[in-house]
């Protein structure tokens, strides 16, 4: 029987606000800017999602997954793709132990609250493919014996998206899995130097302390899940994923995992800036970064140099956004 439905408080949504600023002014202690995407990541673990860091080399893309594990009192486990990497290199295996005549479990490096897949897409297809079941269903199975992964959980992966030699595109099913696509970008005119002289004598990401413990995580994803959402943002999300099925220029649209993951992230950004009730604006603030990378275009759209992210804009600017009174009153925030 499904529970009903319990808002969150203005005290529950004022805890979650402030633990992301404490997050926030740790993470940037070492990420110069770019507030918008530590934002993206921690939306992210609030919803219980995973993070695809995808930006050109050197501009800090596991620096930010670095950081921001740092910054979680959690296990942290770091798993570098090559070629030949394996799926139990992943996963874990069972092997004998001589001294007890029995087989024991080995966890691999997934069994950890915090994973950074680096360079996800040097990986062989087969060892991207065991990611799929702890990405959805925070379990994996080795040799027909289920294990269930750690909570908080959530995998950082980063990619290089200019360099093709060596590398394996992401499947489709796996790019669904990834609540957000992330790109940093290069530095803004003066972040460069503040950058030079941060990292001049030592490595700040050294110093950094822990800020959030794993069950304070789990609680604010918790209140999380109970911002509250009217009806008509829910259906202005509904037509957001099925304008991505019937677009012309779109070869195979968004899922409804996507719908799911809009909804959930919206409620965490709400949070995060201290509300307890979704507007329009978080809804289309994090469209592109999180419907973009969850469709194919046609081969005609791809040739004509149009991208995910254009469609994208081109269907928030098409489809209405529903009043301002769908929120709620000012007083919710008091």
């Amino acid at each position: 029987m499904q529970q009903p439905f319990v808002e969150s408080t203005p005290g529950e949504v004022r805890r979650i606000k402030e633990a992301a600023e404490r997050v926030f002014h740790n993470v940037n202690q070492v990420i110069v800017g770019k507030r918008e995407s530590i934002e993206l990541v921690l939306i992210a673990l609030l919803c219980e999602g995973h993070v695809l860091i995808e930006d050109v080399p050197g501009v800090g893309k596991t620096l930010l997954a670095k950081a921001m594990a740092k910054s979680l009192g959690c296990s942290f486990k770091r798993i570098q793709c090559t070629p030949d990497l394996l799926p139990s290199d992943v996963t874990g295996i069972h092997y004998f132990n001589q001294r007890t005549s029995a087989f024991e479990f080995r966890p691999g490096p997934i069994l950890a609250n915090i994973v950074l897949v680096d360079e996800i897409n040097r990986a062989m297809p087969r060892t991207q493919s065991s990611l799929l079941e702890c990405m959805q269903e925070q379990q994996i199975t080795v040799d027909l014996e289920t294990v269930s992964l750690p909570r908080p959980f959530m995998i950082l992966a980063t990619q290089n998206p200019v360099e093709l030699e060596g590398t394996f595109p992401l499947p489709e099913a796996q790019l669904d899995r990834f609540l957000l696509r992330v790109r940093l970008g290069y530095p803004e005119v003066g972040e460069e130097e503040i950058i030079l002289s941060r990292f001049q004598g030592s490595n700040p990401l050294d110093e950094l302390s822990s800020v959030l413990k794993a069950e304070e995580i789990l609680e604010l994803q918790w209140n999380c899940r109970r911002v509250y959402v009217e009806q008509s943002l829910r259906q202005y999300i509904s037509a957001l994923t099925r304008a991505t099925r019937s677009h012309e220029r779109i070869q195979l649209g968004a899922s409804p995992r996507a719908s799911l993951g809009l909804h959930m992230a919206s409620q965490a950004r709400a949070a995060i800036h201290g509300r307890n009730f979704v507007l329009p604006d978080d809804i289309k603030s994090l469209a592109v970064s999180l419907l973009a990378h969850r469709f194919l275009l046609k081969t005609d759209a791809r040739m004509k140099g149009q991208t995910p992210e254009d469609i994208v804009e081109e269907i928030l600017s098409l489809i209405p956004v529903p009043a301002e009174e769908a929120g709620r009153s000012s007083d919710s925030t008091s």
